[in-house]
């Protein structure tokens, strides 16, 4: 089978990515999902905020899903659900299983759209046992949500990322009683709205630089230790807290699934854990790109959808003109700033280009200093945390006469 563009994943990425290559010229898209049908995690988050970015609109995840198969749906692009992609080479052969067997796609160009997965208990190191009642947040939502099963009815949070601070709101709407939220930095990792409607309108305790040291039971959870944690991270003897509970749910960060991606030989980068990419989101490898979650993790997925489109775009005019003369400049991450993204700018770029990062530490008053090694702009934010992705635009002629971009972030007086 040979295809112009084929799109792995079929999340809002995916989504957003067919959608923008079909309207920029590129009509032979097929996007290859293993899930049963389309829109990936979405599906799942019936809660509302979606949507406020770029509709200007309270969505919920499913209708923001839908805006997305319905244009898809009206341009008639190919989508082949219950397939699953078990391996892609440099050559962008796209190798696929379902129920009809074994088959490749030899593609032009190829968009990595696969999302993220949850990191698991395992991955903690915490004593005790493995009784019934632990759960990943997002497998949670999914028994609620879609099941309608309920985990437990006294629940302890491990973790203050966005699908814990929501699960918190929804196990209590579903008459579970939610002890409190242990988080083992001084700040919490999701979105200050959440906070807000998840933890502070329901009364739900939120403890900072506190981490889970026992899970106690045997057949099923029946109660687990919290303990205040040093500047190291370790617990503090005789600061424990004791919460008698049946549930534990694990909201402690998402991961790229970037197996693909490295079974084609691209190159990741150690802090977004996503592939490295110019900002045409294309990687190393000429005609394979990449966008959202499994590139780097997102918090809105209005801005999947912007970056997703930005890659659907670049791999069309990739497929319809070819690989064009690219003169790259490095960006880097300076002063509290954990990464920056792309990795790269093409001077040669026309467009203006916008570039991600996120903080490593909650500042009130920052200072956003950017270098080009030529010119210093500088933005002020009133306040600026690491669950919240910050974003600046450099014009086209700002890039091409750069050495570099270095992004800083500083505390105003």
């Amino acid at each position: 089978m040979k295809r112009d563009l084929v799109i792995i994943g079929g999340g809002p990425a995916g989504l957003a990515a067919a959608i923008a290559a079909y309207d920029a010229g590129c009509k032979d898209v097929v996007i290859v999902e293993r899930e049963s049908a389309v829109g990936g995690v979405l599906k799942q988050c019936i809660h509302n905020g979606f949507g406020l970015t770029r509709f200007k609109e309270n969505l919920t995840g499913p209708e923001y899903a839908h805006k997305f198969i319905d244009e898809a749906e009206k341009r008639n692009i190919e989508t082949l659900t219950d397939t699953f992609v078990i391996s892609l080479d440099d050559k962008k052969r796209v190798t696929c299983m379902n129920k009809s067997g074994i088959f490749t796609i030899e593609a032009k160009a190829v968009i990595l759209a696969m999302g993220c997965r949850e990191r698991s208990k395992g991955a903690l190191n915490i004593a005790g046992t493995r009784p019934a009642g632990l759960f990943s947040a997002g497998t949670a939502q999914k028994y609620v949500n879609l099941k309608g099963w309920l985990p437990g009815k006294r629940v302890v949070i491990l973790g203050s990322g966005d699908i814990g601070l929501i699960m918190a709101r929804r196990m209590t709407l579903e008459g579970a009683k939610v002890l409190c939220v242990s988080e083992i930095m001084p700040y919490s990792s999701g979105l200050k709205r959440n906070i807000a409607q998840c933890l502070n309108d329901f009364n739900i305790p939120l403890y900072l630089e506190h981490t889970v040291v026992e899970i106690e039971g045997k057949e099923r959870v029946t109660g687990v230790t919290l303990a205040r944690v040093d500047e190291n991270k370790r617990p503090i003897p005789g600061t424990e807290k004791h919460f008698d509970c049946d549930t534990v749910l694990f909201s402690v960060g998402l991961i790229p699934e970037n197996e693909l991606t490295k079974r084609a030989g691209i190159s990741l980068d150690s802090r977004t854990k996503g592939a490295q990419v110019d900002g045409d989101r294309e990687t190393q490898i000429e005609g394979i790109f990449a966008c959202g979650n499994v590139l780097h993790v997102h918090d809105l997925v209005d801005f999947v959808s912007e970056e997703a489109e930005t890659a659907g775009k670049s791999a069309a005019r990739y497929v319809l003109e070819g690989e064009r003369k690219k003169d790259y400049i490095l960006t880097e991450n300076g002063e509290n700033t954990a990464y920056v993204l792309p990795q790269k700018l093409d001077r040669n770029k026309k467009e203006a280009q916008k570039l991600y990062f996120r903080v490593r530490a909650a500042f009130r008053n920052a200072e956003i200093v950017v270098d080009t090694g030529v010119a210093v702009k500088k933005f002020n934010k009133i306040a600026v945390a690491p669950g919240e992705m910050e974003s600046v635009t450099l014009k086209a002629e700002e890039i091409a006469s750069a050495k570099y971009v270095r992004i800083s972030v500083n505390r105003r007086a």
